[in-house]
């Protein structure tokens, strides 16, 4: 994948014809992160029985729709959900591997 490069000293360089799929991609990344963290939420709300079981439909009925949404534009930009795993280095991946 070709995106931002540096050119030997400290500056980076950036391809025009990818800044909008690294754009995307960086976005989907920060959005997958809040949406893991969000279900799991929303799972231990379910499991304490801390909503009503209208509130447990939309939840759910909300993060379906979320995933469906992020499943589609990852398509539409030719990324998988492996490329929004973003590495940390020494802390490791950015979103915990299925």
């Amino acid at each position: 994948m070709t995106g931002p490069r540096t050119d030997g000293g400290n500056r980076l360089e950036f391809e025009p014809d990818t800044v909008e799929r690294d754009l995307v991609k960086l976005v989907l990344t920060v959005v997958e992160l809040l949406r893991q963290l969000m279900e799991r939420q929303a799972v231990r709300r379910f499991e304490t029985g801390g909503l009503t079981e209208d509130q447990e439909e939309r939840i759910g009925l909300t993060l379906m729709l979320l995933d469906d949404r992020m499943t589609e534009l990852r398509e539409r930009y030719g990324l998988r959900p492996e490329d929004l795993n973003l590495d940390l280095g020494p802390l490791g991946p950015l979103l915990p591997r299925d």
